[in-house]
């Protein structure tokens, strides 16, 4: 197990360092620069393409990993030697790239248009159309989806969808402060793969294995990114974190329910992993609706400004999402320790309780700031 975990997270580490090293160097000579304004935290010029880094420390050790598959196959005594105390299949593994190469796949078509969109201030609208067809390629083009318990698939294949979307503008949401996203992004897939790696009968390797990759990706990032950030992830990084995401908790969910059909109620892990994301996303949406803006106008209406607002320093209102994100996540983990639906409703209903102390605060941020928006 421990050699697993290092064999992920290791050369995404390193690779992810390495490369958004190289984009400080490299964005400001293309123009990828965001520069301060009113909406924006950040003070001076800072580079962006940051995203990159993630990128690259999460493709290019997976492709290293399926080369490295494919050569121990062909080599069983160093296969047996290596991998015969982990109980990893590699036909298994093997056979579930299909969906993975899928998932990078869309990954990167969507951080390529976020690229873009750092460089060129896309309009919202074709953004969107461009995720939504990413989104439908993967449910229904290479079965990316959630069971539901529904008499029908396209009613999971429906909300899957939909779960693809929310989660990739959300994560991009949060990218507003020096390593929030990136942060809450590595908390929600450390407790994802603890939960895929011992809470279930057999661990799923896949799912996993994408987590760990995409955590030391995400450390590599933050070593660039923590207050104060030499450079941000831009739309290039939140997109595809907040694709990975969604896919992966797709994917672990179905697979639980695939071997262990009496476990219906793990279908709201997913929800307690990533209820931050969620909470910040629907209320601004909700705030900037009422307010008769664009839900894609950028503010300062995230639960981050509103701490702020309160009286924490950036640091301190990041550190305080990242705690509220782990307290929600072992939620999660508590969850894989009832066994029916009662006690699952229990420990949403403590899930929910969190949410609404969140809720106060924002409240209370908002009078404190007059009712405006920022």
């Amino acid at each position: 197990m421990i050699f697993f975990v290092l064999a992920c997270v290791v050369p995404s580490f390193v690779i992810s360092l390495c490369v958004t090293a190289a984009m400080r160097v490299i964005a400001p000579r293309i123009g990828l620069i965001d520069q301060p304004a009113a909406r924006k935290v950040h003070k001076v010029p800072t580079p962006l393409g940051g995203g990159i880094g993630i990128v690259a420390g999460v493709v290019i050790p997976l492709l290293g990993a399926e080369l490295a598959a494919r050569f121990l196959l062909r080599h069983p005594e160093l296969h047996a030697r290596l991998l015969e105390d982990t109980g990893i299949s590699l036909p298994g593994v093997l056979e579930r790239r299909f969906q993975l190469w899928w998932i990078l796949g869309a990954g990167i078509l969507l951080s390529v248009m976020g690229l873009i969109d750092d460089r060129k201030n896309l309009h919202w609208v074709p953004r969107l159309i461009v995720q939504i067809g990413v989104a439908c390629a993967l449910v229904f083009g290479a079965g990316v989806h959630a069971t539901v318990f529904a008499p029908q698939p396209l009613v999971g294949q429906v909300i899957s969808v939909f779960w693809i979307l929310v989660l990739v503008n959300s994560f991009n949401f949060l990218d507003n402060m020096d390593g929030l996203s990136a942060g809450i992004a590595l908390i929600a897939a450390v407790v994802l793969a603890t939960l895929m790696l011992n809470a279930t009968e057999q661990p799923h390797w896949l799912v996993a294995g994408l987590m760990l990759v995409l955590v030391g990706s995400l450390v590599g990032f933050l070593c660039h990114n923590w207050h104060p950030a030499r450079i941000f992830m831009g739309d290039t990084g939140s997109y595809f974190i907040g694709l990975v995401m969604a896919c992966a908790t797709l994917l672990g969910t179905y697979y639980e329910y695939d071997e262990a059909p009496e476990s219906e109620h793990l279908v709201l892990a997913p929800l307690c992993i990533l209820a931050i994301p969620l909470y910040d996303f629907c209320s601004v949406v909700i705030i900037r609706s009422l307010q008769g803006r664009s839900p894609f106008h950028a503010d300062k209406s995230h639960f981050s400004h509103r701490l702020v607002e309160l009286g924490l320093r950036t640091r301190g209102a990041v550190l305080t999402v990242h705690l509220a994100t782990l307290t929600t996540g072992l939620a999660a983990l508590l969850l894989y320790r009832v066994h029916d639906w009662p006690g699952a409703v229990l420990v949403l209903a403590l899930v929910v309780c969190i949410l609404a102390i969140i809720a106060i605060l924002e409240t209370a941020g908002r009078m404190n700031n007059g009712g405006e928006s920022g």
